[in-house]
């Protein structure tokens, strides 16, 4: 793939023999790509983990909603939004990432969250595509407040997109004026699509709705004929975590993107995950597919082709990544200044945002 991937092989200089130099650690082979794009991320859900446990055991999807993620986002204020999304932001350039597409809901605090979350990743040095999701589950004054802040953040000049949380979670007349708002704004939307089978629904109601810019996560239960529009969000952790099932995304004549659904900012691990995902079901496969997924995140938010990730391993290739684990970056340049380098972001202190997001993950834990 010439003009994308890249390698740098260091030359050893003359009259200096190789031993002395392989000593010195000064020989190395390094590959170079731009850098990568989360297609699907919960920056929100960063200080979950460690929360306690819920009042019951969720048994399926609906119930894992209720109990664990409507509880959180309803806990979360904004200064609990900022350090969670520059310990998400922080940790996805760590792992080679420099463009999130960020799905957001705090419905006890949206005004000004985008803003919040734009600003945390900025000054990680990350680029993202912020969305807030509408939903009706608090209310139709909910929903109402939630576009609101979509179309405040956008037309304020914002990259962003309007989010919808689900279909099933939306009156018809919310998924029609979400619709109409990212029409008006010359926008996507960003949404949940059959991820569990709660939203099987969700192809007839968003029926004539959806345009090519729209990006539809998981999509585990949409029928292969179906007719949105729109690049389909694959996330095969999460989806396996959920039990929601396998959505076996190759079936689909629609792009198809990867992401992590707020389980990190490594897209090179979701690769490697969607590729044996994929396997299980096809072993003629191989991992080009996949690859391409990861590829598609560049068509979603193509300012990240400009930036530029040293890696570890060298070649870059899917049939190498498939099949080695550790790859890491070693330098990664986001619009030509190196925002992290030698192990450590440059613009701030990684020990000092771990330890600000834990202080917030403590606050919000004792909330719940």
């Amino acid at each position: 793939m010439p003009g994308i991937w890249a390698s740098t092989y260091r030359r050893r200089p003359k009259h200096v023999a190789p031993a002395k130099l392989m000593a010195k650690r000064e020989v190395r082979i390094v590959a170079k790509t731009p850098g990568l794009v989360c297609a699907h991320h919960h920056l929100y859900s960063t200080l979950a983990r460690g929360m306690p446990p819920p009042p019951k055991t969720p048994t399926n999807f609906q119930e894992i909603l209720e109990q664990i993620w409507w509880r959180l986002d309803a806990a979360l204020d904004l200064e609990m939004i900022r350090w969670s999304a520059m310990l998400g932001a922080l940790e996805a350039l760590e792992s080679g990432t420099t463009a999130i597409v960020d799905h957001h809901e705090s419905p006890n605090a949206i005004e000004g969250s985008l803003d919040v979350i734009a600003a945390a990743c900025a000054e990680v040095g990350v680029r993202v595509l912020c969305a807030y999701g509408i939903t009706d589950r608090n209310g139709a004054e909910g929903a109402k407040r939630g576009l609101e802040e979509n179309e405040r953040f956008i037309k304020a000049g914002g990259n962003g997109l309007v989010g919808i949380h689900a279909a099933f979670t939306c009156s018809d007349e919310s998924l029609r004026s979400a619709a109409a708002l990212a029409d008006e704004l010359g926008v996507g939307a960003h949404i949940h699509v059959a991820e569990g089978v709660g939203d099987i629904e969700a192809p007839d109601r968003l029926d004539g709705l959806t345009s090519d810019a729209w990006l539809l996560a998981h999509c585990v239960h949409l029928p292969t004929n179906h007719s949105l529009r729109g690049t389909i969000l694959h996330n095969p952790m999460s989806n396996l975590n959920n039990e929601v099932g396998y959505a076996n995304p190759a079936r689909f004549t629609s792009p198809v993107a990867l992401g992590t659904d707020g389980i990190g900012g490594n897209v090179v691990e979701s690769f490697r995950l969607a590729y044996v995902m994929q396997r299980s079901v096809d072993v003629t496969c191989g991992p080009d597919t996949a690859w391409s997924w990861l590829e598609t995140g560049w068509d979603l938010m193509p300012e990240a082709r400009t930036d530029e990730v040293t890696w570890s391993y060298d070649p870059m290739d899917p049939w190498h990544i498939a099949f080695t684990p550790g790859i890491r970056p070693l330098e990664v340049k986001v619009d030509g200044e190196i925002v992290y380098t030698d192990g450590a972001p440059t613009r701030v202190d990684a020990a000092e945002v771990r330890a600000r997001a834990a202080e917030q993950a403590e606050r919000l834990h004792a909330r719940l």
